[in-house]
């Protein structure tokens, strides 16, 4: 399904089951996504929608579809509540807890305008949200064309995210848990600004490698692989040597600013949002760790250093 991002597709994926479709993912909400689903689905309803996690590419046409086929959604709880919560978000507060979010992390006055102007956004990809779901967890079992499902939970990506295994296909459709050429984003945003979601996204890596090697992995972006084990251990690599360079740093500075040793490219506003995300996972990170701290300046901006 065609994305209007960088990142311009997301694979959707049908799994028969009897004489219906169960639907993983969605695309967001836009003209041309909801015109593809309409031919999709003319000669074969769907039974169930299941959505690996929040974000609008995977949950944004989520309401729209439950509400034309009748069906429930399928979701963990974290990822269906962080979604509603983006989704009906319009105060005062919110826009300016974005914004103190990002000059605490050392935006400066034009890059915080950027942030001013994208609040909001999700909305704007995502149709109202069900207000109800049916609950999945780690571990849960789906029945779907004769075959057993189990959900696998991941974490730091996403709060909750739920990728699904079926041991009898030796089939994991991974979401963006695991992705064949590039790496998930791994963000400290503004609703969680202490949290370690790069600790949780480690260790998600690792408890992926307890299913088989040849497994077949069906990404939410890129191509079907196998080397699910070799994969993560890519990812695991991938992020020590972005800590190791972190390390490097010897003076205290904030996030903004470490943002340029691990991005060295130049970047538009948009993106130094991801990128300072990204930073500031990992110095989260190493603060978790005891390797870092963090201390505030006058203004309360956070500066990162060694302990």
């Amino acid at each position: 399904m065609a994305l209007p991002f960088a990142l311009d597709h997301i694979n959707l994926w049908l799994l028969a089951d009897g004489d219906a479709w169960v639907a993983v993912d969605t695309g967001v909400d836009d003209d041309g996504t909801r015109a593809a689903w309409t031919a999709v689905l003319a000669e074969r309803r769907l039974s169930r929608l299941i959505c690996t996690h929040f974000h609008p590419d995977h949950m944004g046409l989520a309401g729209w579809l439950c509400r034309n086929q009748g069906v429930d959604l399928t979701a963990t709880l974290g990822e269906w509540t962080f979604g509603r919560m983006l989704s009906l978000e319009t105060g005062d507060d919110y826009a300016a807890n974005q914004v103190e979010h990002y000059r605490r992390a050392g935006f400066d006055p034009e890059l915080l305008e950027g942030v001013r102007t994208r609040v909001g956004s999700y909305r704007g990809r995502v149709s109202p949200l069900p207000t109800s779901i049916s609950t999945i967890k780690h571990g849960s079992r789906l029945a779907i064309g004769g075959r057993t499902w189990r959900v696998v939970v991941g974490r730091g990506h996403a709060p909750e995210h739920a990728s699904l295994w079926c041991e009898e296909l030796g089939v994991l459709i991974s979401g963006d848990q695991i992705l064949p050429r590039i790496s998930p984003i791994v963000g400290v945003w503004p609703q969680q600004p202490d949290d370690d979601p790069l600790g949780d996204f480690l260790a998600s890596l690792e408890n992926l490698k307890v299913l088989p090697a040849d497994t077949l992995v069906l990404p939410s972006h890129g191509l079907p692989f196998k080397g699910l084990h070799t994969r993560a251990d890519e990812l695991l690599d991938h992020h020590a040597q972005r800590l190791d360079r972190l390390r490097t740093v010897e003076n205290a500075a904030t996030a903004t600013e470490l943002s340029r040793v691990l991005f060295r490219r130049e970047l538009d506003a948009q993106q130094m949002g991801f990128a300072v995300g990204e930073t500031l996972s990992h110095a989260n990170h190493l603060v978790a760790r005891g390797e870092w701290r963090r201390e505030s300046r006058e203004d309360g901006v956070w500066l990162f250093g060694k302990a």
